[in-house]
């Protein structure tokens, strides 16, 4: 099975000028952990999880020398509203890691699981045609084998 028998063919995508307000809420009402960053003709340029807008949020090295005591948490979550007003090329990853379609979906599962993503684009000659989650690998694994072990019967 490749992973162009599971991947979704029409992920929702942003461009770097996004604000990230528009894709917070596209993370938090979908369930997106995270979305590609395409520009002229869906090539992709960029990632942008949840973590790199809640890293925003996090103390600094400076604040941790300093000692946690002294850092402010509920101030640093306060700035959430600042860090809406950025945009997707403030804080996207630029060095994005990907997998081809016509790989064989458990190498492209070991890939997600070695970097820790849950969800990885799926790229061809640098063009955005596909993703991949977790969940898409372990639902056609299952249909896989359920198909598999009815036939038996």
């Amino acid at each position: 099975m490749l992973v162009r028998d599971v991947m979704s063919r029409s992920p929702k995508t942003v461009t770097r000028d996004t604000q990230l307000l528009e894709v917070v809420s596209l993370m938090c009402l979908f369930r997106f952990s995270g979305l590609p960053v395409v520009e002229d003709e869906d090539r992709l340029v960029g990632f942008i999880a949840e973590k790199d807008v809640l890293h925003r949020l996090f103390p600094t090295l400076e604040d941790l020398k300093d000692g946690m005591a002294a850092v402010d948490l509920d101030a640093l979550m306060g700035q959430y509203a600042d860090v809406l007003n950025l945009k997707v090329s403030d804080v996207m990853a630029s060095n994005v890691i990907t997998i081809s379609p016509d790989m064989h979906l458990l190498r492209g599962a070991t890939s997600m699981v070695r970097h820790r993503f849950r969800r990885i684009p799926v790229a061809e000659g640098g063009k955005l045609v596909g993703m991949l989650s977790l969940g898409d690998v372990h639902k056609a694994i299952f249909q896989a084998n359920i198909a598999g072990t009815l036939k038996r019967y």
